[in-house]
């Protein structure tokens, strides 16, 4: 059966067609790839760190985003949607996307898993102004969290239950009940659910 062949798109065909597009579409050196939807528990997790990270910025110049505003990444020529981020740079005022994160939010899904942990991890890494990758996994209360240490980055979970999960940029920190208030986790995993960590 023949294949449908890869369309290639600049970066201004991809801006402009997502502003319009009712699927949110990620764009990596030309290729656009659909958004998946997200379960009740990626929603909850997802909102319940935008929620705690807004409170922490009110009044500062620090702002938070969620889910429908992309992150820029030029060394890896790629837009994303990350589920959660924070911009301090006040020259970081892009009203489609934003290129300064200090810290960048992941939840973990089976379709997304392997993309977030390699592929977003390392392209994240390469924006001088992050200090922390945040994974949260969505199967149990655990936080995976990449942190900028001098030249390198230094990796940490967070699964206890006095463990709390840095955002230096905001000089605040979330405890996993903040993370996870009101998730319940399945106690039978559905097959598509499932995702090696």
């Amino acid at each position: 059966m023949p294949t449908e062949p890869v369309r290639w798109m600049s970066v201004d065909e991809y801006l402009a067609g997502e502003r319009d597009a009712e699927v949110r579409h990620e764009y990596v050196a030309g290729e656009i790839h659909a958004m998946a939807g997200a379960n009740e528990r990626h929603n909850l997790i997802a909102g319940n760190i935008f929620a705690r990270l807004r409170e922490r910025a009110r009044g500062g110049p620090c702002r938070v985003f969620m889910a429908d505003m992309k992150l820029y990444v030029p060394a890896a020529d790629a837009f994303y949607y990350p589920d959660v981020f924070v911009t301090c740079d006040p020259d970081d005022r892009g009203e489609y996307f934003k290129e300064r994160p200090c810290a960048v939010v992941e939840v973990l899904s089976a379709a997304t898993a392997a993309i977030d942990r390699r592929e977003k991890r390392l392209a994240y890494r390469t924006l001088p102004a992050l200090r922390e990758y945040v994974i949260a996994d969505q199967l149990q209360r655990r936080v995976f969290v990449h942190r900028r240490a001098g030249d390198g980055w230094e990796s940490a979970i967070h699964a206890g239950e006095t463990d709390r999960v840095p955002f230096s940029c905001l000089d605040a920190a979330l405890t996993l009940d903040e993370v996870y208030e009101d998730v319940v986790f399945p106690e039978v995993l559905e097959e598509e659910e499932v995702y090696t960590v």
